[in-house]
């Protein structure tokens, strides 16, 4: 569920935009991110556009574009917008940009903790007793 857009004084409502509704078509076309009417509203959290508004300061609206939708759709596949607004956050703080090669490192799941799932195989013979006892109106 989405918060209601309140009216204003002038009769117009605010935009609720939640950004995991529309990453994939920006992920299609990054650029649109970049004059998108609701771009404010989109972003989760403030280091989101802060961070957008460094990545435009520093390079070309392209690649800016790029790389912000990039940490959006990170945030959402990972389940991560918090941490990554920390990580971002700090690295606002320290002056440089975000690495997605690092970020998307660091949000990895760890191997270790993946379980280790092993599927057996039920021989098929096993079904055929199944259907001869429903042939015979015997119960499985």
């Amino acid at each position: 569920t989405l918060p209601r857009g309140r009216p204003h004084p002038n009769g117009k409502y605010d935009q609720v935009v939640d950004y995991r509704h529309v990453i994939h078509s920006l992920r299609r076309k990054p650029m649109a991110l970049l004059n998108l009417v609701y771009r404010d509203q989109l972003f989760p959290r403030d280091a989101y556009r802060k961070t957008f508004d460094r990545l435009r300061e520093r390079l070309p609206d392209k690649k800016a574009s790029r790389i912000m939708v990039d940490l959006l759709a990170l945030a959402h596949e990972r389940g991560c917008e918090a941490e990554l607004a920390d990580q971002l956050t700090a690295d606002l703080e320290a002056g440089q940009l975000p690495d997605l090669n690092r970020l998307r490192a660091y949000f990895a799941p760890d191997p270790a903790n993946l379980p280790n799932v092993v599927v057996q195989l039920v021989p098929l013979a096993t079904y055929e007793c199944l259907i001869g006892a429903a042939e015979t109106g015997g119960a499985a």
